[in-house]
């Protein structure tokens, strides 16, 4: 499968930071203060229910002896655990029961992580997509580091150097979009563009880079689109990468549509992202474990079902796991 390297390496060249803010690479609506409060002061608004689904347990032995094929396992939200030809990869871990930096306060979690950071095989490779505390938890950050050690690397956007550093972790990939790195003779990893925002405080908002990933193991190819609204941006990954043997796309936190359309896909875009990236399958993530929007917690499989049935899709073709499923690609 060959990349057009020239096409990537000018598509790098180009400048998406201005006065030290990181932007999107296609104007997108910007929401402050005032429209959240909009939101969430809104006339007769209620917060959806919270609800725990079922939760299924990872067989140990199976992990730490993966077969030859592809594995998957979903940990909640964005987290997936990936092996493949022994290498075993985390993507955007959260195992702590808020997604905040506060233990007592922010969003909670109703489902339990499928596994904690004790019951996991040798982690190789981190794949960060962007500062939000959903997506990068300090909490199990610091657990992995402490067990891993240097034998883990953090795959990280631009300008999140600094924020690792100071807890001490030096073994990093640090790129920009479209940039990418040979972690090892068969293995590469490319840092892609997405469609969103970045911040941890009121001040911080985009000085650190928010991405997409993908990783070629040998000849099969794992896409993770972090958290995205929906662009053209996924025209241009699948020219550049299609086929994409895997994909890792969000399809919940999309509710009011007016306030989310421009960082969170519906559940109908992220099926038009499966077609535009060229993913011969795809899997479902950014759902079910924590309330962050408006809808109900279990609309989004429903609506992508619907979804995939109007496309002439089947449900094989865009799967929705349980939480701690264990599952290999066709």
């Amino acid at each position: 499968m060959t990349i057009n390297r020239e096409r990537l390496a000018a598509l790098a060249a180009e400048p998406h930071c201005n006065g030290g803010r990181y932007r999107n690479l296609e104007p997108v609506p910007r929401h402050g203060l005032g429209d959240f409060l909009r939101w969430q002061l809104a006339p007769g608004r209620r917060f959806p229910q919270g609800k725990r689904f079922t939760l299924l347990r990872p067989d140990g032995h199976l992990l730490a002896k993966p077969p030859q094929k592809p594995q998957l396992v979903w940990l909640g939200h964005s987290s997936f655990l990936f092996q493949h030809r022994g290498l075993n990869v985390l993507t955007d871990p959260v195992l702590s029961d808020r997604a905040s930096p506060f233990q007592l306060i922010g969003p909670k979690r109703h489902t339990p992580p499928a596994l904690t950071v004790a019951d996991m095989p040798p982690i190789h490779l981190v794949l960060i997509s962007h500062n939000h505390y959903d997506h990068l938890d300090e909490a199990t950050v610091r657990q992995l580091h402490r067990r891993f050690g240097t034998h883990l690397r953090f795959c990280i956007p631009m300008g999140l150097r600094p924020w690792f550093e100071k807890r001490g972790i030096h073994n990093l990939v640090e790129l920009g979009w479209w940039q990418s790195d040979r972690i090892a003779d068969d293995q590469e990893v490319f840092c892609l563009p997405a469609q969103h925002f970045s911040g941890r405080t009121a001040t911080d908002t985009n000085t650190t880079l928010w991405c997409s990933w993908l990783l070629e193991i040998d000849d099969f190819r794992l896409y993770f689109a972090g958290d995205t609204g929906y662009g053209g941006i996924f025209r241009h990954i699948g020219e550049l990468f299609s086929p994409i043997d895997l994909a890792l796309l969000p399809i919940g936190a999309y509710d009011p549509r007016w306030f989310m359309a421009p960082v969170h896909v519906a559940p109908e875009e992220a099926v038009r992202i499966h077609q535009d990236i060229g993913a011969r399958q795809s899997v479902a993530m950014h759902w079910g474990t924590f309330v962050l929007t408006d809808e109900p917690m279990d609309e989004p499989p429903r609506r992508l079902r619907l979804a995939l049935e109007r496309q002439g899709l089947s449900e094989s073709e865009f799967r929705v796991m349980q939480h701690g499923e264990v599952w290999s690609p066709t």
